[in-house]
């Protein structure tokens, strides 16, 4: 940053002395220490690690901490990802723009209208060199002057040509001159990567691709060498990177190959998808990198942010990297070589030499696992196979139940008081269907039935076994807020429900709750103005920020989420359904068709009393429909055949097939 009173903050921060110094002589920022006064970056730190060294705000007395400020946005869109507090500012990213507010009061200092949407969801902006980064849904990232608002460089790290799903998720990250950007989404046939822009102009200075482009980028020989269906996408990067100046490296995790759960296509361990990378930020040249699952054919992106710190190993102290899986383990890694400094052993796995599994995947060991490795029986509908973790899903299990979300992408943190991460996951699971085209799946509707559960967690970073591990309703945490822990044994963190909650760190027990009157589930901040310490937090209702004795009354309660699912989408009025019909995906690079035996179309229907609903057979195997309460059936129905019932009086009917009994439909008789 080029301010003197932001160079100031940080050094106060830091707990050193400042040297008056001005214009080109100013030091540049330093973000390696945990976040004090300030909160200049959306993690809190270079280092990702969420942490505040404020204790103002404590156990004892948090129970007194109240609303001292709300902004609402009106039409100017929903305020996204973690706000950054500096230099007397508060900048928030919207999902159409940029404002600078006031920390203390929530005023407007100066607001930017973006010409593209804004996705920054759980990350948010960056600052640097006295300006505003902020990267937009068009694949661009923008520079604006922290004072003003004003534009002052716009560099595009997408593709020149608009493509579907080519976006910066997460907020660019501010590296001693260098802004690194990621960018999403591979899953829509956009191959990920990572810019490096100068601060100071926006002019590129690298590009490393995660999915090589061609045969002298690292990583081409773990990928098919006979044909190259598998480009040109795949390996996005949802997450923050995280910055160690000292060995100027920066740090991220990749996402999903794709087509995820189609491995035929694509032999190899598919580097560097599902790996931890790190980059020299002067160049952009791959370090090292860590893959935590090879082959993936399971989507299980590397989404939560890394997080750098200080581990013991041996009464040495490492400097080290956290790398949380999808699949809830924790690899703790060094940070200059990417070695495991604790013990990671190659486990075998279950096989399927179609789609070419991967033998082996690595697991730490003795390390325990956050949340379960199987879908519980108890938490999805009959007819359904419930998956482990690893299990390959192939086109002969059409009702496949896989645990697909447990640590997703919610930002841990990390407390160095009590040497702990702390992390938001889910029981979460997911219904798989393949097909015979490798780029198509994942079109059935709802089943109603299907429960979901949040958790939280607590890992001790010396033995990466678990303090404490809680269940909540609520279904967003792999997605969600995170946390962020503080000096006074706090724990903070939003939620979709509206509410916004502090934790004891020790215990996990819930100790405060405000609530915000709409989807609360973004990342925290925290910081101080005035000798008073404030948590800020981005709402759908707007921005908040609360203080010891804030007078603001909180709002209504949104409608709570459902902790179990129902029939969604569209009601058709129609008496004509068809059994096996062609169905259509949501295109990774265009729409496709296939046949789907087991299919009911329309999935939700109405029809009026006396009149005949007839099913017709397109499929080639017999299908039997019947109330799940058993009111009714239509017997077998053979191939290429039809059957009927005329229903006398008003009723909703969930049905499903006597022979294929996840195949779930709804009929509404109407007067």
């Amino acid at each position: 940053m080029g301010s003197r009173n932001v160079w100031m903050g940080v050094v106060l921060m830091l707990g050193v002395s400042a040297t008056a110094l001005t214009g080109c002589d100013q030091q540049k920022a330093d973000w390696r220490q945990p976040a004090g006064k300030e909160w200049p970056t959306a993690g809190g730190d270079w280092g990702n690690t969420r942490f505040s060294t404020l204790k103002q705000v404590t156990t004892d007395n948090v129970k007194s901490l109240g609303a001292a400020w709300m902004h609402k946005f009106d039409n100017d869109g929903q305020a996204v990802g973690a706000p950054i507090i500096a230099n007397d500012r508060m900048f928030v990213a919207t999902t159409s723009g940029v404002y600078a507010l006031n920390p203390k009061t929530g005023e407007t200092i100066w607001a930017h209208k973006a010409e593209a949407p804004i996705y920054a969801k759980y990350k948010g902006a960056s600052i640097g060199e006295d300006m505003v980064f902020v990267g937009l849904g068009n694949g661009h990232v923008i520079a604006l002057r922290q004072k003003t608002g004003d534009l002052v460089w716009e560099g595009e790290a997408g593709d020149s040509e608009a493509t579907k799903g080519q976006f910066l998720v997460a907020g660019p990250t501010y590296a001693n001159g260098v802004v690194v950007a990621p960018l999403a989404s591979g899953d829509f046939g956009v191959r990920g990567r990572v810019i490096g822009f100068d601060a100071k102009t926006g002019k590129q200075l690298w590009r490393f691709n995660t999915v090589a482009a061609n045969k002298d980028e690292p990583g081409y020989d773990t990928w098919p060498q006979d044909q190259d269906s598998w480009q040109p996408g795949g390996g996005g990067v949802w997450m923050l990177p995280a910055f160690d100046p000292d060995l100027g490296l920066v740090y991220f995790g990749v996402g999903n190959p794709i087509p995820q759960w189609g491995g035929e296509i694509r032999a190899g361990d598919n580097l560097f998808t599902d790996s931890a990378v790190a980059l020299d930020v002067k160049t952009g040249a791959v370090k090292w990198h860590y893959q935590v699952v090879h082959h993936d054919l399971w989507e299980a992106d590397l989404g939560t942010p890394l997080i750098l710190y200080d581990a013991e190993v041996g009464g040495k102290t490492v400097k080290a990297v956290a790398v949380m899986s999808t699949y809830g383990y924790l690899f703790q890694l060094d940070r200059a070589t990417g070695k495991p400094i604790f013990a990671v052993e190659e486990r075998a796995v279950p096989q399927n030499a179609r789609l070419f599994t991967s033998p082996t995947q690595p697991f730490p060991v003795g390390a325990d696992q956050i949340g379960p490795a199987c879908v519980p029986r108890d938490m999805v509908p009959n007819g359904f196979k419930a998956m482990c973790q690893f299990d390959p899903i192939d086109t002969d299990i059409p009702n496949a139940m896989y645990p697909i979300m447990t640590a997703r992408s919610a930002p841990m943190t990390y407390d160095p008081q009590t040497r702990a991460f702390y992390a938001s996951a889910a029981i979460w699971p997911f219904w798989i269907q393949r097909f015979e085209d490798p780029r198509f799946f994942s079109v059935n509707g709802a089943a109603p039935g299907l429960r979901r559960a949040g958790l939280y967690a607590a890992l001790d970073a010396k033995t990466d076994k678990l303090l404490w591990q809680k269940q909540m309703p609520s279904q967003s945490q792999q997605n969600g807020s995170g946390f962020v822990s503080t000096a006074g044994g706090l724990l903070f963190r939003g939620n979709l429900d509206g509410n916004v909650d502090a934790y004891e760190a020790k215990s996990g027990d819930l100790l405060w709750q405000f609530q915000t009157g709409g989807s609360a589930n973004q990342s925290p901040s925290v910081y101080q103005t005035d000798g008073e310490e404030y948590v800020a937090i981005a709402s759908a209702t707007g921005v908040w920020a609360f203080r010891l004795g804030g007078k603001v009354e909180p709002l209504p309660a949104p409608p709570k989420p459902p902790t179990e699912t129902t029939f969604a989408g569209r009601i058709v009025q129609t008496e004509e359904i068809v059994l096996g019909p062609t169905v259509k995906d949501s295109g990774l690079d265009k729409v496709r068709e296939a046949v789907d035996e087991y299919a009911i179309m329309p999935q939700r229907t109405k029809a009026h009393i006396g009149k005949k609903v007839t099913w017709t057979n397109q499929g080639k195997e017999t299908h039997e429909i019947a109330a799940v309460d058993g009111s009714w059936t239509t017997g077998p129905i053979l191939p290429g055949k039809s059957a009927s019932i005329t229903f006398d009086h008003a009723a909703v009917y969930t049905y499903t097939c006597k022979e294929h009994a996840w195949s779930y439909a709804q009929l509404i008789i109407e007067e």
